[in-house]
């Protein structure tokens, strides 16, 4: 299977492959509003609303995995980034990371990129950058900040 072949759930339930994402730059990221990380929002915003006319998108996916930070339902969870930090970028179901029941995306990710302690994401805000081959470049850990990711981004942005 490639990246672009995964299928990913929206927020009303439908289902779609990557396809639509070919030939940009992605930053996909596991989330929750109830977290020590969640400020990276407005940084990740910010990447957004500067680079998404070069070809770079945001694919959000709210996880509560981890101690139950990203409470409350879809529809709670996106009135919460909006009003809190004007997020613009796309939002998916929430899913599971890790273990049995892990979305085909993290699967993926994982498979094709390992972590300091391993293949397992550790907690919520670790980010994946996939060029515009679709192919897994790097995965930063929660606490690398959105503005420490720009000078990778603006780097495969500039990529053929």
């Amino acid at each position: 299977m490639t990246f672009y072949e995964i299928m990913v759930t929206n927020q009303d339930g439908t289902e779609e492959n990557l396809e639509k994402y070919k030939g940009q730059v992605l930053l996909i990221v596991n989330t929750a509003t109830g977290c020590g990380f969640t400020p990276q929002y407005e940084g990740l915003e910010k990447l957004y609303r500067n680079y998404n006319v070069r070809g770079f998108e945001i694919l959000d996916f709210p996880c509560n995995q981890f101690l139950g930070q990203a409470p409350g339902s879809d529809s709670d969870i996106n009135q919460f980034c909006s009003l809190r930090y004007n997020t613009t970028f796309k939002r998916f179901k929430k899913i599971d990371v890790n273990g049995k029941n892990a979305a085909p995306i993290f699967k993926y990710l994982k498979e094709h990129t390992k972590g300091v302690f391993g293949s397992n994401i550790k907690w919520n805000f670790t980010k994946f950058l996939v060029n515009r081959k679709g192919d897994v470049i790097k995965r930063y850990a929660p606490t690398v900040t959105p503005e420490e990711i720009e000078k990778d981004l603006i780097d495969f942005l500039m990529a053929d």
